[in-house]
């Protein structure tokens, strides 16, 4: 099948390729059309887009074309909502036709939990202005007359969704690029990307080299051959994907609202008088595991109507109609598929100047818009317009390109996108990847492991005779307890958390402490053993990491961040040290592993395993030492990420099962427990401690985020991003970082949850976790006074604060600073300092 005729947009009126480009785009899909355009549309004309075959003939050509507004996170929804106002004016700027249409959207749920998570969708939609409306059964069948209600409890209906044609939507983006003076050529493969010391510099092709300043794939399934061929990581796999198109229904409303029926796995769009049928099943079929046939343009995939046989009949109990209507159209064709089910955009971390734009897990229709856009203003104004955190190609680790691995991954997420998005939900396949050295020994003490980064971490831990495994709900789920016994343990005696996932990388060198003061907010010219906490900025202030640094040696510095920024961190550090620097990188996550003993008892119990001096005059907060412990040499770390007195230890992993089994032998003494990464989670919460990615991200900056403590702003120097602080100290920040705590202890946050005062929408929740020692659920989210004053103390109880779940304002308090020991008083162990109960806060 062809859509496209020879000598349309396809041929530029140019015989021969150009020798140069600013920028080529390789691939000519949705994505690949979007970026072209956008690029156009910023003022770059030296613009050339290179497809293999034709235009939108890989994945492109054969979406079901939906154009939804509200996306699973924050980010992508704003880039959601860009393409749909992009589509709705595509045709009077181009003279394209799109079939774009306003129809809306209607998800219906069969049971009351999927209900919680579509009114929780609906809340956050709020957040963006979407008008959304929350519906009964009864008036989600007066909107969709032909479906069976009988077991559906609510739905949440969308008004300005749409749908489009993808084929028409691509030329129209394509024709828009070339009217502003972009190339295109069809028929063109490229055969590998040039790289010269580290930087992308060209394009190959069967016949020609063409110079380029920019590369950028966007090739859809064929990204990671692409991308691997330059030694970059993009981690995707095509999987294959069904519908069905009926005969003609005489009766069908037009511009009925698509309707997603996620519990069935199936969704529903009316296409000229006709239904399209479609599913995303529970266990996949991976496709093209021994690479993608040189021919493939337009191409189906052969019919398995067995495997699709279940759902198809699950889709008639729902539009009963179908039962009675052939079928014109078994349709099979093949999709990308990411690991994590989100898309992957930006500059590679292996190399400069090469972009990424692939990977959109069957929603590259309605991401293509906003991802278009916001990819062209990264690659021209040379960083990101937004926090596209969700969605950077630096967020994936370089085993994830691993074919065994994306093929076992494949099976389980292209189903993720209408299964259950359980809060804490962990993914099922491809697990066990990247291990800790006490993985058994943790496993065999009732240890629950999520997943991060591919890297297996104690959750929370259940008691001996109770299964280590998930029982997902929006409510408090069955670890809720054993979790909450593991914080209580910390703040009240001592527990023991495996945290050997952190990224370390070592940095020294001659001018290694030079380059970290310009990099770091934060002033790193300390003894040897100080710990400086610090944020790495962008020029416009903006956190690009949260981490700590320690002075290991005059010129050494041990550099620890979060294992899922890995690849982000160290390839920010290696990009700012200048060229001829005497300073070296390396990447030492391997070799230490990482117990942290926290708790008041924690000096009682390490005492006992070390004769190193623990008190506070001689290791004060914020030091580190090699000290002996049991019959190792390990580097204990004064510092915290729960609230209270403790210690990190870094212990070279071959000694850390023996470090591990002197602690668990003298913590028995102690009451110490293990505690997993739920109770971190809801310790850091009631000191307020952020968490990069949710809390703050490369949008915040320090100064609204209430991290101004850790701005060193009188370095001689200076650092990335002063001037802009200065800039906005000088005015004051127009948001700032609260904690928040629901009135009703039932109830959850989670994040995304709209904040409202005085019945305003002022914000958003960023994240959030129950506070066991406050015994009230707590988040933390920023808040903007809309009537442009400041936010302080007399704002946040100059009117009634309420936190949205799922539909229903719920009573809240607010403060700006933490519930749980704000002065630090126990984190420095000063004497007479107490627990801080709910009635204390």
């Amino acid at each position: 099948m062809r859509f496209l005729h020879e000598g349309s947009l396809g041929a530029s009126g140019v015989t021969d390729l150009p020798k140069s480009a600013q920028v080529v785009i390789v691939g000519g899909g949705i994505m690949g059309c979007s970026l072209a355009y956008h690029l156009t549309l910023r003022g770059w004309r030296d613009v050339l887009l290179l497809e293999r075959k034709q235009l939108t003939s890989g994945t492109t050509w054969h979406a079901a074309g939906l154009v939804g507004q509200l996306g699973a996170t924050h980010n992508l929804t704003r880039l959601a909502q860009y393409t749909t106002e992009l589509y709705d004016q595509l045709e009077r700027e181009t003279g394209q036709n799109t079939g774009y249409r306003q129809i809306g959207s209607l998800a219906i749920a069969s049971h009351q939990e999927r209900f919680e998570e579509l009114k929780r969708g609906a809340s956050m939609a709020r957040c963006f202005g979407l008008e959304v409306n929350v519906l009964t059964a009864r008036e989600a069948g007066d909107l969709w007359p032909l479906m069976a209600t009988e077991n559906v409890v609510g739905a949440v209906h969308l008004p300005k969704d749409g749908q489009t044609n993808p084929v028409d939507t691509t030329l129209a983006l394509a024709r828009g690029a070339k009217n502003r003076g972009a190339k295109i050529f069809e028929g063109t493969a490229v055969t590998g990307i040039m790289i010269e010391n580290g930087r992308a510099i060209g394009v190959r092709t069967k016949d020609s080299e063409i110079a380029a300043e920019f590369v950028v794939n966007c090739a859809g399934m064929w990204a990671r051959d692409l991308g691997a061929s330059a030694g970059t990581t993009v981690p995707l796999h095509a999987a294959e994907h069904f519908y069905v198109v009926t005969e003609p229904l005489p009766d069908i409303k037009k511009h009925l609202p698509v309707l997603r029926d996620a519990d069935a796995c199936t969704y529903f769009k009316e296409d000229a008088g006709k239904l399209l049928v479609g599913w995303f099943e529970p266990v996949a079929k991976p496709w093209g595991m021994d690479g993608i046939p040189e021919s493939f343009e337009f191409d189906t995939l052969p019919d398995d109507f067995e495997h699709i046989e279940p759902l198809l009949e699950g889709a008639i109990r729902r539009v009963p109609i179908l039962g009675k209507t052939g079928i014109q159209l078994f349709f099979n064709g093949p999709e990308s598929f990411t690991p994590d089910d989100r898309y992957m955009l930006g500059e590679t971390a292996e190399v400069r100047n090469l972009f990424v734009g692939a990977g959109f897990n069957s929603i590259g229709i309605r991401s293509a818009g906003g991802a278009g856009k916001v990819l062209a203003d990264w690659i021209v104004d040379g960083h990101p317009p937004m926090d596209l955190w969700d969605v950077d190609i630096r967020r994936v680790m370089p085993f994830q390109s691993n074919r065994r691995y994306l093929r076992d991954r494949t099976v389980e997420s292209l189903g993720l996108l209408y299964a259950m998005h359980w809060p804490f939900r962990q993914a099922e396949t491809a697990r066990g990847v990247r291990r800790s050295a006490l993985h058994d020994r943790l496993l065999s003490r009732g240890a629950c492991f999520g997943e991060v980064a591919g890297f297996e971490r104690p959750n929370w831990y259940a008691p001996e005779g109770y299964e280590a495994k998930y029982k997902y709900s929006f409510g408090r789920q069955n670890w809720f307890d054993y979790s909450a016994a593991e914080h209580r343990a910390v703040r009240e005696s001592v527990g023991l958390f495996d945290q050997s996932s952190f990224a370390k990388f070592v940095f020294e060198g001659d001018d290694a402490e030079h380059i970290l003061n310009q990099i770091c907010a934060n002033n790193v010219s300390v003894p040897v053993g100080r710990i400086v906490y610090t944020q790495w900025l962008n020029e416009r202030g903006g956190i690009e990491a949260d981490l700590t640094i320690t002075r290991e040696g005059e010129k050494r510095f041990l550099i620890v961040t979060a294992v899922g920024t890995q690849v982000r961190d160290f390839a920010w550090l290696k990009r700012h040290i200048p060229e001829g620097a005497r300073a070296l990188a390396i990447d030492v996550s391997s070799a230490y592993a990482v117990l942290s003993v926290m708790g008041p008892k924690s000096r009682s119990l390490l005492s006992k395993l070390t004769d190193a001096d623990l008190s506070n005059g001689a290791f004060p907060f914020a030091s580190s030492k090699i000290i002996e412990l049991g019959y190792a040499k390990v580097r204990a770390s004064r510092i915290t990420y729960v609230g209270e007195l403790g210690w990190e230890l870094y212990v070279p992993t071959e000694f850390v099962q023996g470090v591990f089994d002197a602690l668990v032998e003298e913590g028995a003494s102690f009451d110490m427990r293990l505690a997993g990464y739920h109770a971190m989670n809801s310790l850091r919460m009631e000191k307020g401690y952020r968490h990069w990615g949710h809390d703050i991200t490369d949008e915040d900056t320090p100064l609204e985020a209430g991290l101004g403590f850790a701005i060193a702003w009188s370095k001689p120097q200076g650092f990335i991003g002063r001037d802009a602080l200065l800039r906005q100290k000088e005015v004051g920040p127009k948001r700032k970082m609260v904690h928040i705590a629901l009135e009703d202890p039932a109830l959850l946050l989670y994040h995304n949850e709209p904040i409202w005062h005085a019945g305003r929408l002022v914000g958003r929740v960023t994240s959030g976790m129950y506070g066991h020692s406050i015994g009230a659920s707590l988040g933390l989210g920023y808040v903007e006074n809309p009537d442009g004053g400041g936010v302080d103390a007399t704002y946040l109880q100059s009117g009634k604060l309420e936190i949205e779940v799922a539909g229903v304002r719920v009573p809240a308090r607010a403060s700006l600073r933490a519930f749980y020991d704000p002065a630090n008083n126990r984190v420095k162990d000063i004497e007479g300092a107490v627990t801080v109960s709910a009635a204390a806060s």
